[in-house]
C-alpha cells in the first residue's frame, strides 16, 4: 500500500510543516475553509462530489463507491481518513496514492495563502489537507470524487461542496464532547451535510437519527432513499460475493448501490460495473485477512467504537463460527472501552491488552478488569507494545487485532504490510479540539 520509504527531503519537510499544522488543533466551522478555497481559486467548483457522513461504515462505503464508478471507466478521486499509515493514503486518483512531489507542490502552492488568515485564526491540518485534495482533484481532472467527512458534517471542512448526492451510513454515539451527547444531536451534525433538493441515502434507522435526517431533508426538499436490512440480501446482493467480509459490509454495499442507483440518470452504472466494482473493492484494515506459514491467521479490523466492536463480533461469529482467537485489543481513553471489551472478549481464548501508538491511547491496565468481567475464563495480559504483544501471540493459529484504526496500521507496518515511511506519519492523525 505504501510506497518505500522516502529519501526526498521536500516531502519529509512537507510532513513537517502538517505536523506543525496540528498545533492549531480542530477547529470546527466552515469560515477558514471557504477562505482558503477561494484563495486557492475554488478547485471544488469544477468537480463533482458524493459525501459521505456517518458513524461507521464510511470509509468502506466509500471505497466501494470509487470502485463501482472507476469500474465504469471514470477517472475517480476518493478522499478519506484518517490513513492507517501514510498520509497519502488520504488522497487518491483511481486507487493511486498521491505522489510525494505533488504533496510538496501542493503545500507549496497554498503555504503563501496562510499569511492572509490573522495568526490566531490559521488554517487547522485538516483544512489544508481538504484544499489541497480539491486542488489535486481539480488537477488531475477527476470524473467524480467520493468525499468522506473528517468528525461531524455541519462543521466539518469537507462541508464546503455541493454534491450531487449526501450519504449518511448510520448514527451512533461518539465524539460526544465534539457532536453532542445524543443520537439525535449527533444525526443533526451528520445532517448537516444535506443541501437543498440534493438527494440523501442513509442506512440510519427509526431512534437511530433517521427522524432529524427525515426532517432536515424534508427542510431540504432533499429526495430521502431509505436503506433497509432487507435491502442487505436483494439483487445483486443476493447473489453476489463481496471482496470486503462482514455481515455490516453487506449494508455499506447496499447504501451504495443505492447512490448509485439513485444518480444512475446522470452517472450511468450497468448491472455488470456494479458487479465488478463491489467484487474488486480493496479497503484495507477492515477484517482484512492474513494468511501465514503453518495454517496461521491474522485478522485486522478498526473496530473503533462500541458499534463497529459489535459488527466485529458479529461478522466473527458469522465468518469463523467456534473459533476462539488470540484478541489484541487497544483503544483510545475517550471510546467507550467497557462496551467495547464487553462485546469482543467472551469470543476469545486469550486477551492481549496493548496500548496504541498515540497521545489518546488508553492505558491497557485500565481494560483488565472489563475485559475479565466480560469473559472470566480467558487469559488476560498487557503488554508494553503491540510489537511485544504479536510476539507472545507468535504460535497462536488465530490472532484478531482490533480496536484502533491507528493500532490496524501499526500493525500492517510490523507484519511487512505496509513500509513505514522515516518519520512516523501516523500521528498525523491525531487532533485536538481548540474550539
Amino acid at each position: 500500500m505504501s510506497s518505500e520509504p522516502s529519501e526526498n527531503p521536500s516531502y519529509r519537510d512537507a510532513i513537517e510543516f502538517l505536523y506543525d499544522l496540528r498545533l492549531f488543533g480542530a477547529k470546527f466551522g466552515l469560515e477558514n475553509t471557504f477562505k482558503l478555497a477561494a484563495l486557492a481559486g475554488n478547485p471544488h467548483h469544477r468537480l463533482r462530489f458524493i459525501h459521505v457522513a456517518g458513524t461507521n461504515g464510511k470509509g468502506s462505503t466509500c471505497a466501494m463507491l470509487e470502485s463501482i464508478y472507476r469500474a465504469t471507466g471514470l477517472r475517480v478521486g476518493l478522499f478519506t481518513s484518517p490513513h492507517l499509515v501514510s498520509f497519502r493514503e488520504r488522497i487518491q486518483v483511481n486507487r493511486t496514492l498521491i505522489d510525494e512531489d505533488e504533496v510538496v507542490r501542493l503545500l507549496d502552492r497554498i503555504r503563501p495563502l496562510f499569511d492572509e488568515f490573522p495568526a490566531d485564526h490559521r488554517p487547522t491540518f485538516f483544512e489544508a489537507v481538504t484544499i489541497m485534495a480539491m486542488l489535486h482533484f481539480a488537477q488531475q481532472r477527476c470524473d467524480l470524487v467520493i468525499w468522506e467527512t473528517g468528525l461531524g458534517g455541519r462543521l466539518d471542512a469537507t462541508n464546503i461542496v455541493t454534491p450531487l448526492a449526501s450519504i449518511i451510513t448510520n448514527i451512533n454515539i461518539e465524539h460526544s464532547e465534539l457532536l453532542g451527547d445524543t443520537v439525535e444531536k449527533i444525526a443533526a451534525e451528520k445532517a448537516g451535510i444535506i443541501k437543498d433538493r440534493v438527494p440523501v441515502i442513509t442506512g440510519a434507522t427509526p431512534g437511530g437519527g433517521l427522524d432529524v435526517i427525515a426532517r432536515v431533508a424534508a427542510e431540504k426538499q432533499a429526495m430521502l432513499t431509505l436503506v433497509a436490512e432487507s435491502d442487505n440480501r436483494k439483487p445483486p446482493l443476493d447473489t453476489l460475493p463481496l471482496a470486503l467480509h462482514g455481515p455490516h459490509q453487506r449494508a455499506n454495499a447496499a447504501l451504495a448501490i443505492a447512490a448509485a442507483r439513485v444518480l444512475n440518470a446522470g452517472l450511468p452504472v450497468n448491472d455488470a460495473s456494479m458487479r465488478a466494482g463491489l467484487a474488486g473493492v480493496f479497503w484495507p484494515g477492515r477484517l482484512q485477512r492474513i494468511d501465514l506459514a503453518g495454517g496461521r491467521t491474522i485478522l485486522l479490523d478498526g473496530a473503533h467504537n462500541p458499534a463497529g466492536a459489535a459488527a466485529l463480533r458479529v461478522a466473527l461469529e458469522a465468518e469463523h463460527p467456534g473459533a476462539r482467537p488470540t484478541l489484541v485489543f487497544g483503544v483510545f481513553r475517550d471510546k467507550d472501552s467497557a462496551a467495547m471489551c464487553q462485546s469482543l472478549a467472551p469470543l476469545a481464548r486469550r486477551l492481549l491488552l496493548v496500548p496504541v501508538h498515540a497521545e489518546r491511547t488508553e492505558d491497557p491496565e485500565r481494560l483488565v478488569g472489563a475485559c475479565r468481567l466480560a469473559n472470566p475464563g480467558a487469559a488476560v495480559e498487557t503488554c508494553a507494545s503491540l510489537g511485544e504483544a504479536l510476539d507472545l501471540a507468535a504460535r497462536d493459529k488465530f490472532v484478531v487485532v482490533a480496536g484502533s484504526l491507528y493500532l490496524v496500521g501499526e500493525a500492517m507496518e510490523l507484519l511487512h504490510l505496509a513500509i513505514a515511511p522515516p518519520r512516523d506519519e501516523k500521528a498525523l492523525n491525531e487532533w485536538k479540539n481548540r474550539n
